[in-house]
């Protein structure tokens, strides 16, 4: 089956560290801007639901040695606002049960205004056309 396309927004209107929710089909789907690249979640906790994607996007703790924990990929992970289960943001993986739970994850890309808007259009004898790249989910 082919997936349908949907034209999220133009580019600049999802900077860095952003995130923008919207309904798709029915699905809550949330689509977040991590250092330029965009990604896709379906925003709902697959534990019992909660909105996942409303929770804090925090970086992945990690350990060499007892007493000492670095902080990577920040801004790539999400916690569950109720529960504080983590999700990576690329792969809607689970840290908290990696083998039974995962978060639906929509590939999400950038594409030239002329590609996703079909024009030139005539609007009062002006020729109208799009020249910013807009993020596009596929579903």
């Amino acid at each position: 089956m082919a997936s349908t396309r949907y034209v999220i927004a133009p580019v600049d209107e999802l900077p860095p560290g952003t995130r923008k929710f919207l309904t798709i089909d029915d699905r809550p789907i949330a689509v977040f801007n991590v250092n330029g690249e965009f990604f896709g979640l379906l925003n709902r906790c697959p534990h019992q639901g909660a909105a996942l994607c409303e929770g804090p996007l925090i970086g992945l703790a990690q350990s060499s040695d007892p007493g000492e924990i670095e902080y990577t990929r920040l801004g790539e992970i999400i916690r569950c606002p109720w529960h504080g289960w983590e999700f990576d943001i690329r792969t809607g993986q689970s840290y908290c049960d990696p083998r039974r739970f995962r978060v639906k994850a929509y590939p999400v890309n950038v594409e030239p205004g002329t590609a996703v808007v079909k024009g030139p259009y005539v609007a009062e004898t002006l020729k109208v056309s799009v020249d910013s790249n807009y993020v596009v989910v596929d579903l």
